[in-house]
């Protein structure tokens, strides 16, 4: 087994990985240009609901395997994020109201009745991942955080600019999410430097977050698939 990278070359290498995050698929490139109609945005609004609703359990399965009381104290925290401290505040309450800012009724996101097959496989899959695999390799999964906020500033900006029925306010899922993003991210590199220490573990991580990125790309696949069918 050759000898580990030192934290700059393994950084370096997780980096690398950016040029696969679904930033570049041709889905989102149409979101952002505007080009979408308002049966795609309910598609791809109600299919992401899917991804967020299940990042908590994906989290929570981190702590489940993390032996790290620090570490588990600290993702903790987003688990509460998402999920809200009292229900009514978090990501998956800002989720639904962008939902509802596009023209879907509460009822058919909870319900589930736009979701996608190829999207439950991959955001399921997702999650088996973070439940089955060690702890580091989870989290490492999770460093598409590294490249998600300047997407996230960008897509206020064109949506707000090409969707005249969306409000800033509709979109405060990005925009409250944009500066967690920035400092969850950094935490998370720094984590996984700090935990995968032998070449071996730093191979698995860097092939933690290329899955990720599969699993995104794929999620948008489906989504781009089922809104030509709809």
């Amino acid at each position: 087994m050759p000898a580990a990278r030192n934290p700059e070359e393994f950084v370096t290498a997780l980096r690398g990985l950016s040029h696969r995050y679904w930033g570049t698929h041709p889905f989102h490139r149409r979101l952002h240009a505007g080009e979408l109609d308002e049966r795609e945005l309910k598609i791809w609004a109600a299919n992401r609901w899917y991804y967020q609703s299940m990042i908590p359990q994906k989290d929570a399965a981190i702590i489940s395997n993390c032996p790290l009381p620090q570490v588990r104290r600290q993702w903790l925290d987003r688990i509460n994020y998402h999920d809200g401290r009292d229900g009514a505040d978090g990501g998956l309450e800002r989720w639904l109201r962008l939902c509802e800012a596009v023209g879907l009724d509460r009822d058919e996101v909870l319900d589930e009745r736009h979701l996608a097959p190829g999207v439950r496989f991959a955001v399921d899959a997702y999650v088996t991942f973070a439940r089955t695999r060690p702890w580091v390799e989870a989290v490492a999964s999770g460093l598409t955080e590294m490249f998600s906020g300047h997407l996230m500033k960008q897509r206020v900006v064109d949506m707000l600019a090409n969707y005249e029925w969306i409000r800033r306010e509709d979109l405060a899922y990005f925009t409250n999410r944009i500066d967690a993003v920035s400092g969850e991210g950094q935490g998370t590199l720094d984590l996984v430097v700090e935990h995968a220490i032998t070449r071996e573990q730093q191979d698995a991580a860097i092939a933690a977050l290329s899955f990720k990125c599969d699993v995104l790309w794929s999620m948008l696949d489906n989504i781009e698939l089922a809104a030509a069918k709809a």
